[in-house]
């Protein structure tokens, strides 16, 4: 009898440490799942902005606009919306501010120059999110991040091409390229601190309410045409805004809230070999080797930061 109720009490024993593991494991794959799916809905973007069927700024505008539009009815009908303190909901609109900012001077980078030229310069954002970590957060980033970064970046720089550097024009295009990178590092640092108080859902209400009302003055202001499109046209802004606002978005804002900004910045480097994938498919682009390669370093990079265990820079170079 005694043996009979310690095989129950170990088989108990087993079953809620494998159930407890399963829980762990699940907490940290959701938002890596999260962030995957996210990043898949971002690579499309680039691909419907360089259509060209509407202006740059005008297209950030629909973007958020009808983003908003889509997202409020469900807020309010099934009660996910919290409003948070004035001084969250400030910070938030700032994030809604800086976003709809980087998604403008992004739009017009692309139209403006190549499109693998603006996201080469847009995707330093992990450098800049890195030395913010640095100096503003008390999480500190580790090693892993730092040589994850520079491996994640000499896999972009061959994935693009070195003759891209010899081709750069350093005009506005490319100025707007850099503030774009700049802009969305604060917005993830910023976001970061936000949604460790308050849902994903009330965030992105008030973030896109906010982007919204900024675009829309900025285009008014500027005499930018909001009709006249096309039934493409309209059909893209539609797109880009249930996509690659909402869904990519909303997903990313949950990984954000649950994983580092340095690991969320640098995976989004990834959206670079999935846009070359898709260009290759719809737009007739090119894939070289050299791409292919450019992009398993990148990859490499990335999952660099994800290893638990931090490399230690001393050690590494005492075995040298």
């Amino acid at each position: 009898m005694n043996r009979l109720n310690l095989l129950i009490d170990s088989r108990n024993f087993f079953f809620f440490f494998s159930k407890a593991q399963i829980n762990k494991n699940m907490k940290i794959t959701k938002p890596r799942l999260a962030l995957i799916y996210g990043i898949l809905c971002i690579s499309i973007f680039p691909i419907l902005v360089k259509l060209r069927l509407t202006p740059g700024l005008i297209s950030a505008f629909y973007r958020m606009f009808f983003a908003f539009l889509l997202l409020l009815p469900y807020v309010l009908l099934s009660k996910n919306f919290k409003m948070p303190t004035l001084k969250l909901a400030l910070l938030a609109g700032l994030c809604g501010i800086l976003f709809s900012s980087d998604v403008a001077v992004w739009n017009i980078a692309i139209q403006n120059s190549s499109a693998t030229q603006a996201s080469l310069l847009t995707n330093l954002s992990p450098v800049w999110v890195g030395i913010g970590s640095f100096l503003f957060l008390k999480s500190k980033p580790a090693s892993n991040f730092w040589i994850g970064t520079v491996v994640s970046l000499f896999g972009m720089v061959i994935l693009v091409g070195f003759e891209l550097f010899t081709e750069m024009n350093f005009n506005q295009a490319f100025l707007f390229a850099i503030l774009s990178g700049i802009l969305y590092s604060i917005y993830l640092l910023i976001s970061k601190k936000v949604l460790s108080e308050v849902d994903v859902l009330s965030f992105m209400t008030i973030s896109l309410l906010t982007s919204s009302i900024y675009l829309g003055i900025l285009c008014y202001s500027l005499n930018e045409p909001f009709t006249g499109f096309s039934t493409a046209g309209w059909f893209v802004l539609v797109l880009q805004a249930l996509i690659c606002q909402l869904c990519a978005w909303l997903s990313v804002s949950y990984a954000t809230q649950h994983m580092r900004a340095t690991r969320v910045s640098l995976s989004l480097l990834s959206q670079a070999l999935i846009t070359s994938i898709l260009a290759w498919l719809f737009l007739e682009e090119k894939i070289t080797l050299q791409m292919v390669f450019g992009g398993i370093i990148l990859l490499f990079g990335i999952r660099i930061t994800f290893y638990d265990k931090t490399f230690s820079l001393k050690k590494l170079f005492s075995r040298i």
